[in-house]
């Protein structure tokens, strides 16, 4: 009963980190980047439909990208979408595909960036301390139930804070990288 909470608070604290790396994949750094697309949704065949079930994304060059649209004719609503965003990025479109050159980010918009990743690292902390919670409340309600004793709740609780340190680690690590990487240390 104990391993089988341990566990779950495990995979859930593990699946809050990986959400944080998709974030982080998300934010630009200078370089050209196929994740910045993601969130990227185009209205095409009268839906909203994600970018890269409509075209193919690439980065032939670190500072390229060219998306290359399946129907040429969703050509100007793939380039309507990416003014849109706020990824500040100004396409070229040939009639064929279109190319996205990818500037240097400015100081303030590094920072702006840095900021935006702390903001979804402490997120990601948040969601891994109520994951904690919700594991420490369920030692608790079974020694509560006479289920466990006092030791042994003390002893899970123990454990799950340590999962709970594991993975506050991780998200500090992933933090200072995507920083550095961000203002190019």
């Amino acid at each position: 009963m104990v391993e089988d909470i341990i566990a779950d608070v495990e995979d859930r604290m593990k699946k809050s980190v990986a959400a944080l790396q998709k974030d982080f994949a998300a934010i630009r750094t200078g370089r050209a980047n196929t994740a910045m697309f993601d969130g990227l949704r185009v209205s095409v065949y009268g839906t909203e439909m994600p970018l890269n079930q409509v075209a193919t994304i690439s980065c032939p060059e670190p500072r390229l990208v060219v998306i290359q649209p399946w129907d040429k004719g969703n050509l100007g609503e793939v380039e309507k979408a990416i003014l849109k965003s706020d990824l500040s990025l100004n396409p070229s479109n040939d009639g064929n595909l279109i190319r996205i050159q990818i500037p240097d980010l400015t100081e303030e918009r590094r920072k702006e960036y840095v900021k935006h990743a702390k903001h979804k690292a402490e997120e990601c902390r948040v969601a891994v301390r109520n994951v904690r919670r919700d594991g420490n409340d369920m030692i608790k309600e079974l020694e509560k139930d006479k289920e466990m004793s006092e030791d042994d709740a003390k002893n899970a609780i123990s454990r799950i804070q340590k999962v709970t340190d594991k993975y506050i680690d991780e998200i500090q690590k992933l933090t200072d990288n995507k920083e550095k990487e961000i203002l190019n240390i």
